[in-house]
């Protein structure tokens, strides 16, 4: 018997250009996905296209499905965040694993979908660039927390119930990466974590996705303070989550969805405390209203960021849920004139986390 031959993957050369970029300005990621398809107004046949006409389900609502049957649609979404500053776009494959692609039987195109998303957002930052050679754009192959939770039952009368393993997610997860990887992304962002245990799963699944793909990418991380308790659905406070992230060695750790920018600040304030990672903030455009829609203008956005920026609280910043590219053109003026903020140097300790942070004298 011999023994395996184990290799190194290799650095993704877009890394160094992210570090760069990160070092001499605030980058800035695009805006919301959905709110932009909602403006098309697209029908059930949209969705379906000649190649799903004949579907046995419902797909209205399948957004990543537009990558296959709308293109053009996701393509321009893409070039219309690049054309009003943003330096990092992120692909259309929110829901793009098994898991959620279950709720339209379509599993086994999960894959296929991962690859085609990443590839039209490298197709839209290539063009950006090819006009602009002096700004490097960067594609971030999105990675949702899925609709089912690992840490939390579903059951109210079975608290020990899970509808879902870890070792689902992290197989699910492991396909999705590889494909966001072969469309051609520079970076892993594993977003919107409403739980801790779901994002380790991706966590895990990445790595292994580098593994078997040979490369390397950075990975962001973006997690969600569901409401004003100040902690994830799963229950950790900001600096726990971030204890219990910080083995993947992130290129960057934030937050984004669920608040607006003046309800975000302090949370993030304390994860800019305590990271030695580039800090990230994308929130939405306000909470929404009665209607559930979202009514703070660009501007009012823009001007609640920049606060954040004036006060070295951020390196990445851009717009989740209700953002459009007004509201990225806005938030990519107001913090131009700011330096991003300088990295902490953090003193080794043993650091754990349950729901709250735990420091070794």
């Amino acid at each position: 018997m011999t023994a395996k031959t184990m290799t190194t993957p290799k650095i993704h050369p877009a890394a160094a250009r992210l570090h760069a970029a990160a070092a001499a300005r605030i980058l800035v990621i695009d805006g919301a996905m959905g709110t932009m398809i909602q403006r098309h107004k697209l029908s059930e046949e949209d969705y379906r296209g000649d190649r799903f006409k004949d579907w046995h389900r419902d797909v209205k609502g399948n957004n990543d499905l537009l990558v296959l049957t709308r293109p053009d649609i996701i393509r321009d979404i893409h070039a219309q965040y690049l054309a009003a500053g943003a330096d990092i776009v992120e692909t259309n494959t929110f829901n793009a694993q098994t898991i959620s692609m279950a709720d339209y039987g379509m599993e086994e195109i999960a894959r296929e979908i991962n690859v085609a998303a990443a590839r039209l957002a490298r197709e839209a930052c290539d063009a950006a660039m090819a006009k602009d050679p002096s700004r490097p754009r960067f594609v971030a192959g999105a990675v949702g927390p899925t609709n089912r939770t690992a840490s939390i039952s579903p059951d109210v009368n079975n608290p020990s119930y899970r509808n879902v393993t870890f070792e689902d997610l992290r197989i699910a997860y492991k396909e999705q990466v590889e494909g966001l990887i072969e469309g051609g992304s520079d970076v892993i962002l594993i977003e919107t974590i409403f739980d801790t245990l779901n994002a380790k799963a991706a966590g895990v699944a990445t790595l292994e996705a580098f593994e078997s793909m040979g490369v390397t990418l950075p990975i962001m991380i973006s997690g969600t303070i569901t409401d004003r308790s100040g902690r994830t659905l799963s229950g950790q406070t900001p600096t726990a989550f971030w204890y219990s992230m910080r083995h993947l060695r992130p290129f960057s750790i934030g937050l984004n969805c669920a608040l607006g920018a003046d309800l975000m600040r302090p949370h993030l304030a304390e994860i800019a405390t305590v990271a030695d990672a580039c800090v990230s903030a994308y929130p939405n455009a306000g909470l929404p209203n009665a209607m559930g829609e979202y009514d703070e203008t660009p501007h009012e956005m823009a001007c609640q960021i920049e606060a954040w920026a004036k006060d070295g609280l951020v390196n990445i910043v851009g717009g989740c849920c209700g953002s459009t590219p007004d509201h990225i053109r806005h938030v990519a003026e107001h913090v131009a004139k700011f330096k991003p903020r300088t990295l902490p140097v953090i003193a080794p300790r043993m650091r754990l986390s349950g729901l709250e942070p735990f420091v070794a004298a």
